[in-house]
């Protein structure tokens, strides 16, 4: 039980205070820091059979390869990728499904809302939470992208989500289960009593945050003064590996000293009741640098009539991410690292036994007998080479034994087979799903379900995600509500307030579908809808449009399809209808005008021909006839001659007037296309269907 010689008294200044420290002795904060050491090792102890499991699945994974000496030095050291593929599979997956194109956020509207006053504001709140994880938090779609790949393998992962005052913004950082010290049987992160999350302080950092009055002053002390060194720990920290990268930290000033930040509940006011507190301290030393509480306001605190505190409401930091629930119901889950181990290793034996048999099958070796007379030293042998030897075939037959060694076993390569199949129906890595050819006479939706039912496994823990992903924006909203500034803009030309966050946390929910695991389900969704969409009234049209391209995800959706208030309706279909036969009715009638045409033309051709003809007869009878005779025939073609003319100015004078006709009706049927083409007719027709081609009448 911790017993101080200070008893701290919990007010609106203790609350709001940077840093309790000074309030407590020098003798008091060494009793604190012991204190929360001894819980951490507590904790630590709790937890080491784990620690030695991870420690085993991660190096499964990370394909590290351990020296062997047995059956022989040198002998085969194979470190067969199962979990590795296991954990690509689940990735290659999930990464896409749960962060999708720029919106990872949204809110809902719970209840009635007649005005949409509460839709506006919801779609405020997801357009600034997504803008919050994707571009002021740069590193949130990073850290999820590590998350999504380590939690296949660890089994579980935490985030701590915290208002960054260096930054200026909600920060969401990935920390690794073996960087989160918990009890063991803890049930839940919120009901453990006591969390302790490991990190490097650099002298740097520790220097700045001193300055800032985050941490007390600790440059005169002793620890501070000599060189930073990085404890070592039997169970997580593993020696220096090529393959793995890492090598222990040598003791140097550039080194970062190993803290201890331990979220736990402290009577710091001897009253009976304790209170949450975050105590940071350094590890070798056990040196006190920040000790805080872990509420903001007095409002948390409920008190009795006489002041006394019945319980406080402290704030969470982390959120866990679950893959597979632990069947010993403690807190540190289960993965493909832990599942898949033993048979990964399995698999490995197995491997290095049939390489193992095939080298000693491939290499010579046995008993020379003392009648092969051959003289010591190493024989090389190449082709077309022969080499002497003192004695003769039959001796040589007979004194030299090789080593009896039998091929590779065909049994230990069925049972690698069993067990690489079983493990892949662990892990949902059969090779329908993986994509690999299942036959050429497979039928298609035979195909499909396979693969529907290979993704099974992996529709649960999407689920676990998105949970997880909804606890960790509703403490990123809670953030808002606390940190942001009554008016802040973002983006381009939208603006944000704190008021928009004083609702119920519970409305902020993943975009995510927790039910669609591949690219497929959620394609035909949307082609689902849009196709009940079509025959089916009652659909918003425009949404359900938008819906269709982010299934696509086709970029600038709002350039290509900026909605039907932003562009011209639809034409009526029955309005196109009879336009194309009205259309069809006057290239009817143009074509019997033409035709029409055409025949007067050829008939004035026909009396201009005539008409010389006349010329010519009546010159050639005014030539050989007499002259009364000769003007009595000259008048009869110059009659015939002028009834002529005046049929062909009759002629022409009709032609004039059809062409000024058809000019006006065609100028006059181009009118009636364009009016017809922004008419809108009938209620309800003028928009049409999502999907339907503009211009019908080309």
């Amino acid at each position: 039980m911790l017993v101080l010689d200070t008893k701290l008294k919990i007010d609106d200044d203790a609350i709001r205070s940077a840093n309790l420290c000074d309030r407590f002795s020098e003798r008091d904060l060494e009793r604190i820091g012991a204190y929360c050491w001894e819980g951490y090792k507590q904790d630590k102890d709790s937890r080491a059979a784990w620690e030695r499991r991870v420690q085993a699945a991660l190096d499964l994974a990370l394909q590290i390869q351990k020296d062997k000496t047995f059956p022989w030095q040198g002998a085969s050291n194979v470190a067969f990728p199962l979990i590795t593929i296991a954990a690509l599979q689940f990735h290659a997956r999930a990464y896409p499904m749960i962060v999708q194109s720029q919106e990872v956020v949204k809110c809902r509207v719970l209840g009635d809302d007649p005005d949409g006053h509460f839709a506006d504001r919801a779609r405020r709140v997801g357009m600034h939470m997504s803008y919050q994880c994707l571009e002021e938090d740069e590193s949130w779609e990073e850290q999820h992208d590590k998350a999504l790949i380590a939690l296949p393998i660890m089994g579980c992962l935490f985030k701590k989500s915290y208002y960054s005052a260096g930054v200026r913004h909600n920060v969401s950082e990935l920390v690794l289960p073996t960087d989160l010290v918990v009890d063991y049987f803890a049930k839940s992160v919120e009901g453990a009593t006591r969390k302790t999350h490991i990190t490097p302080l650099f002298r740097n950092d520790i220097y700045e945050r001193i300055l800032r009055g985050t941490f007390r002053d600790v440059r005169d002390q002793s620890w501070y003064k000599s060189e930073s060194t990085w404890p070592q720990d039997d169970t997580t920290d593993a020696p220096t590996d090529d393959r793995r990268g890492q090598m222990p930290p040598e003791g140097s000033a550039e080194t970062p000293f190993k803290g201890l930040e331990q979220h736990c509940d402290l009577d710091l006011d001897q009253d009976g009741y304790a209170e949450p507190y975050i105590i940071t301290f350094e590890q070798e030393s056990k040196c006190v640098l920040r000790l805080i509480t872990r509420f903001d306001k007095p409002e948390d605190v409920e008190r009795t009539e006489s002041g006394e505190i019945i319980s406080i409401r402290s704030r969470e930091y982390f959120t866990k991410y679950s893959f597979i629930p632990s069947p010993d119901g403690s807190i540190y889950d289960i993965g493909f690292g832990i599942l898949l181990g033993p048979l990964n290793e399995s698999v490995n034996s197995l491997i290095n036994q049939l390489i193992d048999a095939g080298t000693m099958s491939n290499t010579a070796g046995g008993f020379l007998g003392r009648g092969a007379k051959i003289r010591g030293g190493v024989y090389q042998f190449s082709p077309f080479s022969w080499n002497r030897v003192d004695s003769t075939g039959d001796d040589l037959r007979k004194n030299i034994f090789p080593l009896p060694v039998r091929d590779p076993s065909a049994v230990l390569f069925n049972l690698l087979a069993l067990l690489i199949d079983y493990s892949n129906r662990v892990s949902g890595s059969t090779d329908a799903v993986i994509g690999e050819n299942p036959g050429q006479n497979t039928p298609a939706e035979t195909n499909r379900s396979m693969v529907e039912q290979g993704t099974k496994i992996y529709t649960a823990v999407f689920k676990r995600v998105w949970r997880s992903m909804k606890q960790e924006f509703k403490k990123l909203y809670l953030l808002n509500a606390t940190f942001l500034p009554s008016k802040k803009p973002f983006g381009a030309g939208n603006w944000i307030m704190r008021e928009d966050y004083l609702g119920d946390p519970d409305m902020v929910v993943p975009v995510a579908d927790p039910n669609v695991v591949s690219e497929t389900i959620r394609m035909q969704q949307a082609t689902a809808v849009k196709q009940s969409a079509m025959v089916t009234p009652g659909y918003s049209i425009p949404d359900v449009e938008r819906n269709y391209l982010k299934a696509m995800h086709i970029e600038d959706m709002a350039r290509l399809y900026p909605g039907p208030d932003k562009v011209p309706p639809l034409p009526n279909p029955k309005v196109n209808v009879e336009q194309m036969k009205l259309q069809g009715k006057q290239m009817e009638l143009k074509q019997q005008q033409q035709e029409f045409i055409a025949n007067l033309m050829e008939t004035k051709r026909l009396n201009t021909a005539k008409i010389l003809e006349l010329e010519a007869r009546a010159m050639k009878e005014a030539s050989e006839a007499s002259a009364e005779s000769a003007g009595i025939k000259i008048k009869q073609f110059d009659a015939q001659i002028n009834a002529l003319k005046a049929y062909n100015e009759m002629i022409s004078g009709s032609l004039e007037q059809m062409k000024e006709g058809m000019k006006d009706a065609d100028a006059g049927a181009m009118a009636g296309m364009a009016g017809a083409s922004g008419n809108s007719g009938p209620a309800g027709m003028g928009q049409g269907q999502a999907g339907q081609p503009q211009g019908a009448m080309g």
